[in-house]
C-alpha cells in the first residue's frame, strides 16, 4: 500500500508558487480586489478538496487557472445586475479612495480600454501570457492546444496590439 502524498504540502507549495498570479488572473477579468482574491481563495480550497478526495494533478498550474476560470466563468452568470438606490436602500456605502487605488485603477482601465479593442481570444491569449505570466505549454495545457498554435496566435494577437497602440500620426 502506497502513502498518499499530503494535500496540504502540495497546496502550501501551489500557493506560494502562484496565489499572486492567480489573484492576477482574476482581477483582470472581473476588476474588482475583493471579488479577485474571493476566487482566488477558493481555486485553492478546491483544488485542496480535489487533492484531499484522491484526485492527482499533473500540471498544477495549469490545473489552478482552469479552476479559476470556471469559477470566473460561473461568477459572470450569477452576478446580477443591482442598481445603486437599491445597495444604498441596503446600506451599502462605498469606502472613500486613497490616490494610489484611484491611480491604480485608472492605470487598469486603460489597459482594459486598449484590450477591450482586441479579438476576445487575442485578447485572452495576452493576458494570459503577458499579465498572468503563463507559458506557451502552460497555456496550451489550459486551451487544449498544441503549443505552437498557441505561441503562433499570441504573436499574431501581440502584431494587432501593437498596431492598436501605434500612433496614428505618421
Amino acid at each position: 500500500m502506497r502513502n498518499k502524498p499530503d494535500p496540504s504540502a502540495a497546496i502550501e507549495a501551489a500557493y506560494e508558487s502562484y496565489a499572486d498570479a492567480i489573484f492576477r488572473h482574476c482581477y483582470f477579468r472581473i476588476f474588482d480586489r475583493e471579488r479577485g482574491r474571493e476566487l482566488m481563495q477558493e481555486t485553492f480550497l478546491r483544488t485542496w478538496g480535489y487533492l484531499s478526495n484522491g484526485g492527482t494533478i499533473d500540471n498544477m498550474r495549469a490545473f489552478l487557472y482552469r479552476v479559476a476560470n470556471n469559477l470566473i466563468i460561473d461568477d459572470v452568470r450569477k452576478k446580477k445586475e443591482l442598481s445603486l438606490d437599491a445597495l444604498n436602500e441596503q446600506g451599502f456605502d462605498p469606502p472613500g479612495d486613497d490616490e494610489s487605488s484611484v491611480v491604480q485603477r485608472l492605470k487598469d482601465q486603460q489597459i482594459l480600454q486598449i484590450l477591450k479593442k482586441l479579438p476576445a481570444e487575442s485578447r485572452e491569449l495576452i493576458i494570459m501570457r503577458h499579465i498572468d505570466g503563463l507559458k506557451p505549454q502552460d497555456i496550451s495545457d489550459l486551451l487544449g492546444l498544441a503549443p505552437n498554435t498557441v505561441s503562433v496566435r499570441i504573436h499574431r494577437a501581440m502584431k494587432d496590439l501593437k498596431a492598436i497602440l501605434k500612433p496614428q500620426s505618421q
